[in-house]
């Protein structure tokens, strides 16, 4: 009687297993050359730059709104590049990409799939983000050059403030524009979350830093 009981419990186990294996939706994470997955990689270099600027002009400036303003981007893009770091680890993928930088970018967006299917999801004429206007390996959109990096290092005071908004409203902008094509190209919750609080607190600050250059002349 106890095999039997015995025999009879493991049985409703493996019954219970097959049975939530049925009914629990599995899980399907992006793939290693997915939109999500390149965006996750060169967002984090990007993101990356923008700190650096920011904790170089907190160093050659004592103006209080631009060194808030550099805080602010540091700190926040710093956890944007945590949390997409997490991500990648999460998806079971590298950190560093199989192909070269902003190859995602190229990807059909979401419209072109649709109309290559016989859809009609509206125009798909070429606009910045639909593909055929980034290159891979190519410079990522807003990105400053190493003399520009080197030359902020070397400014002090007005002078420093004025070159790093300069930088940073591009920077931003470039910023802008990726998340913007990731947008086109991805149904994934979390990471489009992500994305549009990108375009829409970057967009904030590019309008206060044109503010903060034009009143340094």
């Amino acid at each position: 009687m106890r095999i039997a009981i015995a025999i009879g419990a493991v049985l409703l186990v493996a019954v219970g297993l097959i049975v939530g294996r049925v009914t629990t939706p599995s899980v399907t994470y992006p793939t290693t050359l997915s939109a999500e997955a390149g965006f996750a990689r060169d967002m984090q270099v990007h993101h990356q730059q923008a700190i650096d600027m920011a904790m170089t002009v907190r160093e050659q400036t004592t103006d209080p709104e631009i060194r808030q303003l550099a805080y602010d981007i540091a700190t926040s893009q710093g956890q944007q590049a945590g949390q997409m770091y997490a991500w990648l680890n999460l998806w079971g993928l590298p950190q560093a990409s199989p192909t070269p930088q902003m190859t995602w970018m190229t990807l059909p967006t979401l419209d072109q799939n649709a109309s290559d299917h016989g859809m009609n999801m509206g125009s798909t004429e070429s606009t910045p983000g639909a593909g055929d206007a980034f290159a891979a390996g190519a410079t990522m959109p807003g990105m400053a050059s190493a003399a520009d990096l080197s030359r902020l290092g070397t400014l002090t005071g007005v002078d420093a403030e004025k070159l790093f908004l300069t930088l940073m409203i591009a920077h931003h902008k470039g910023g802008v524009e990726m998340a913007k094509a990731l947008d086109e190209r991805s149904t994934d919750p979390n990471v489009l979350a992500l994305a549009n609080s990108i375009i829409k607190a970057q967009t904030s600050e590019i309008g206060y830093m044109t503010e903060l250059l034009a009143a340094r002349g």
